[in-house]
């Protein structure tokens, strides 16, 4: 079986100007940094969720729950205003 061009198999991680590729478990452990600093600094201005009319409300909901209760941001909005 080929796999389709132009697919990504593997996390990539911005090095420079570039990107590398990395494993998941550094992937990850990069997210998770980049969560920690947006929260240790001002969330209510550096994080915040769009989410998607294509999702569903428990969808919505727990992006909510993660800008306000994990990240300590206001800063969500959808485009679920139809």
């Amino acid at each position: 079986m080929s796999k389709p061009q132009g697919r990504l198999t593997q996390p990539l991680v911005r090095d420079g100007a570039g990107l590398r590729p990395v494993s998941w478990d550094e992937a990850l452990d990069t997210v998770a940094g980049g969560f920690a600093r947006a929260r240790e600094g001002d969330a209510t201005r550096s994080f915040g969720v769009f989410s998607c009319s294509k999702a569903t409300n428990e969808m919505n909901y727990l992006a909510q729950k993660l800008a306000r209760q994990v990240m300590g941001s206001n800063n969500v909005d959808s485009c679920n205003r139809t």
